[in-house]
């Protein structure tokens, strides 16, 4: 119950067991047509590019980002947290200028210092932020964001991670040009994919590029052409076949579930495990009106020592949660409520456990 890899069903194990066959297999490039179908019902959009990148979710990051930055480009970056900062180093290392709006660690990206922002500079061309940000537990306002992209006529690419199949996320009726996410997180498949969509104004962005991609495996240009629809296809690499098998399954049994179900869940989790911890005297670090249920981030108690419980937790009870990152690095713990984990049975043994653990003289 960290943040992440979640946890993953025996059925999805199950189909990563079964044959492995050649990467341009009929039978494989009718599962890829049906993956693409399941990631557009996940994401919410008819985008033709959407498709699961070969490696985990930083190599889906760095898609977005050497496929649309270009040198010299202006791209304002939203931080506040790890993750955002990771988007700032894309930015430089793709030759682009990073402009940063900066917020506490905890606290939501403020709307108006974005605004004021994009207002001083028109020739920004791109607006990035983190949807779901692991290491603080906050949720930002992606769709208030991508509406000011929008407004500022740029572009916006949006880390969606911890937040596919968590909560809500819209990617054609909010705006959203680029965004990527991972196999591991609130879709419960094993690590190691990462899923992403880019819209028709990045993919021309893409197409028109002043220089090339600076790199080949991750340039969409020559990747369309592996995972457009049906029919002939160009060979790029060799797919991650049974991975994929994986992903295939994870995303069957999300659309089974329905997304509103699946976001009601997470949701439902939280609340439980809120009242539990809450009534061991242990406060949420987030304000609930941007708190995300999927990855609850919680004050460690005065007096409790923090590497000590993780260990016991996981010694005396299998319970593994996470520890805090960065700026909170001592100060949190994370607490993971992803997809397949987000059951009453894991929040009551949670619970219980870190009920346990905090009063053990040891720690």
């Amino acid at each position: 119950m960290g943040p992440g890899p979640s946890d993953v069903s025996q059925r999805v194990l199950n189909a990563m067991a079964r044959p492995t066959v050649g990467h341009l297999d009929p039978l494989f490039i009718d599962l890829m047509d049906d993956i693409k179908g399941l990631l557009q019902y996940a994401f919410k959009t008819d985008n033709p590019l959407t498709m699961p990148v070969s490696a985990p979710g930083s190599a889906g990051m760095e898609a977005c980002f050497a496929n649309l930055v270009e040198p010299g480009d202006k791209v304002l970056v939203c931080v506040n947290g790890v993750f955002g900062q990771r988007m700032v180093e894309n930015v430089t290392r793709c030759g682009g200028q990073a402009l940063v709006v900066e917020d506490d660690w905890g606290k939501q990206t403020d709307l108006q210092k974005v605004e004021d922002k994009l207002s001083a500079h028109p020739d920004i061309k791109i607006l990035a932020f983190v949807h779901a940000e692991t290491s603080t537990g906050v949720r930002n306002d992606a769709q208030q964001l991508c509406k000011l992209a929008r407004q500022y006529d740029c572009l916006n690419i949006v880390d969606a991670v911890t937040s596919l199949g968590g909560i809500e996320l819209d990617v054609d009726g909010w705006g959203i040009d680029a965004v990527y996410s991972g196999s591991q997180k609130c879709l419960s498949c094993v690590p190691g994919i990462s899923p992403v969509s880019f819209g028709p104004r990045a993919v021309e962005r893409i197409q028109n590029r002043k220089v090339p991609v600076q790199s080949w495996f991750l340039d969409m240009n020559l990747i369309m052409g592996y995972w457009g629809k049906g029919g002939k296809r160009a060979y790029h690499h060799t797919a991650p076949v049974n991975s994929l098998y994986a992903l295939h399954e994870s995303l069957l049994m999300l659309k089974e579930e329905g997304l509103t179900q699946a976001w009601q869940r997470h949701q439902q989790g939280h609340q439980k495990l809120y009242k539990g911890l809450t009534d061991l005297g242990i406060s949420f670090a987030v304000d609930e009106s941007y708190r995300l249920p999927q990855l609850n981030v919680v004050s460690i108690p005065d007096g409790v020592d923090d590497a000590a419980v993780r260990k016991h937790l996981l010694d005396e009870f299998n319970l593994e949660i996470g520890a805090g990152l960065g700026n909170l690095a001592g100060k949190v713990w994370r607490i993971g409520l992803m997809g397949f984990a987000c059951k009453d049975r894991n929040i009551d043994h949670c619970v219980a456990s870190i009920a346990k653990a905090i009063r053990q003289p040891c720690v």
